[in-house]
């Protein structure tokens, strides 16, 4: 039976997100991953990307519905003459890393920071992940779905794995990126906390700065799926973190989110730093010359650190076509980061003769490192070295079960015939000043007179509402984005 796959999409409820698919474990049936990854591989082929007999790379989060999809996907792969490696449970920048190493196409089987009832497939070529083009050339695909595998539920009827035992080649490809670059014990002397929860990359993460030298400790291991959003951190997580700091007299605490790409870094008193504003820590750390960040990032990064900063729409895929545009017409070092403090590499960089080959996907380790070695090598505490940057402060939250016919209509109330109505502004926000200036690059993002932001958007890859704040003040930004996200309840449940 053939399917085209945005109906696929229409009739599952599984849609495209950041770089891949994202849907409820319940509807991401054996059948449905096996035609997204059908899909994909017919999308390969016809670029010339891959061949009959090439090894596709498959890697997974912890979730509990991870092995099964691996497991669809590389059936999948076998259905179409390719040998699918088992590269295991380990972060998604180290799938991608050994793709691009071994040039070739990989899947992570992740959900991110959602909660472990749904998950994702995230699609890397061997050059890295996916930009919007190939996600729109996936959606046109007709794919043949072989009926006689799957029951009435789309489960696989012979529930057999068909994986061998997982590879340890890109656990060891991802220690060694790092452990290589850095010198040998940089992080000696340092006590470092690594909040392990749930996050695939956790014990990776603790090898990485055992070896350069750092003294760990680690804590709140999981056997159980957290949901850790390094942009709406949750209020027992902030408890945690200062309560860890205080006992353990810890230099910094660090984590992941679930498939380890986006950091979670905090101070010595267990302050937890802001995902936007530890990218461009890292982006110094770095000597980055041009930084690519989405236009929802801490405008604290427009403060002549950087020979050019270029602002883009919210999203991996986006920061990395502005990225390799950047590269095309200069030689300069050339990275990006998000506001989810995941940092992507565009350029090959060298410090201190080693040289850290291009990652243009997400990353948290290099974060997580930059951070702890930037304090270390200016003599300052993290809290210090986070002070030093100038005093704009950021706050994002959500609003969960958000539908996007919901977002759509706040977007369209604000933006009637694609102009900022000023009336509506003063309606819903009723405590701000007048605007000054909107941007419309992602969402609705307005300057008020008083040079306080608030950004809203609907969240690419969840039934979320977004909110991003700035202000002069940190406990100002923490109480606006509150005072924002309210008024926006009370205006559906008046609507």
């Amino acid at each position: 039976m053939k399917i085209h796959i945005e109906q696929l999409m229409s009739e599952s409820g599984v849609k495209f997100g950041t770089s891949g698919t994202r849907g409820l474990v319940t509807d991401m049936t054996d059948r449905v991953c096996f035609a997204y990854t059908a899909a994909f591989l017919q999308h390969l082929i016809a670029g010339k990307q891959i061949q009959t007999g090439d090894e596709f790379g498959i890697g997974g989060d912890l979730r509990l519905s991870s092995s099964r999809i691996m497991n669809a996907v590389a059936k999948a792969c076998q259905y179409y003459g390719l040998r699918p490696v088992n590269l295991g449970f380990i972060p998604s920048p180290a799938v991608a890393l050994y793709g691009i190493q071994h040039k070739m196409p990989t899947i992570m089987v992740t959900g991110s920071h959602i909660p472990d009832d749904r998950n994702g497939m995230k699609f890397n070529l061997p050059i890295g992940e996916i930009l919007q083009a190939d996600e729109q050339a996936i959606k046109q695909q007709f794919v043949d779905i072989p009926d006689e595998l799957f029951n009435n539920d789309g489960q696989f009827i012979k529930q057999d794995d068909v994986f061998a035992e997982p590879s340890l080649l890109a656990e060891t490809l991802y220690i060694e990126r790092f452990s290589h670059f850095f010198p040998e014990n940089c992080l000696s002397g340092m006590t470092i906390g690594i909040y392990q929860h749930s996050a695939v990359g956790r014990d990776l993460l603790q090898q990485i700065l055992s070896v350069l030298g750092a003294n760990t400790i680690c804590l709140g291991r999981s056997d159980q799926f957290v949901s850790v959003d390094t942009e709406a951190i949750r209020p027992e997580d902030v408890q945690l973190a200062q309560q860890w700091a205080s006992k353990h007299e810890l230099d910094a605490i660090v984590s992941t989110d679930g498939d380890s790409d986006r950091p979670l870094i905090s101070d010595e008193k267990g302050r937890w730093l802001r995902g936007d504003i530890v990218g461009l820590l890292t982006a110094i750390y770095l000597a980055a010359d041009i930084v690519v960040t989405p236009v929802s990032s801490n405008s604290a990064v427009n403060a002549d650190f950087f020979e050019q900063v270029i602002r883009t729409r919210i999203g991996s895929p986006y920061v990395i076509s502005a990225m390799q545009n950047a590269t095309s017409v200069s030689e300069k070092r050339v990275v990006g980061y998000e506001a989810n403090g995941g940092f992507l590499q565009q350029s090959a960089i060298t410090l201190a003769g080693d040289t850290l080959s291009p990652l243009p996907t997400r990353d948290a380790v290099i974060v997580i490192l930059s951070v702890l070695l930037l304090a270390k090598q200016r003599q300052q505490s993290v809290s210090e070295l986070n002070s030093s940057m100038p005093a704009i402060y950021t706050s994002s939250d959500r609003l969960k079960n958000f539908a996007l016919e919901k977002s759509r209509l706040l977007l369209e109330t604000l933006l009637p015939d694609n102009e900022l109505s000023r009336e509506q502004v003063k309606q819903l926000f009723p405590f701000m000043g007048e605007v000054k200036a909107v941007d419309t690059t992602d969402g609705v993002r307005m300057s008020f007179a008083n040079d306080e932001i608030i950004h809203i958007r609907p969240s690419g890859n969840a039934p979320e509402l977004r909110c991003y704040i700035e202000a002069s003040h940190e406990k100002r930004a923490i109480a606006l984005n509150q005072q924002a996200l309210d008024a926006i309840q009370h205006w559906v449940e008046s609507a």
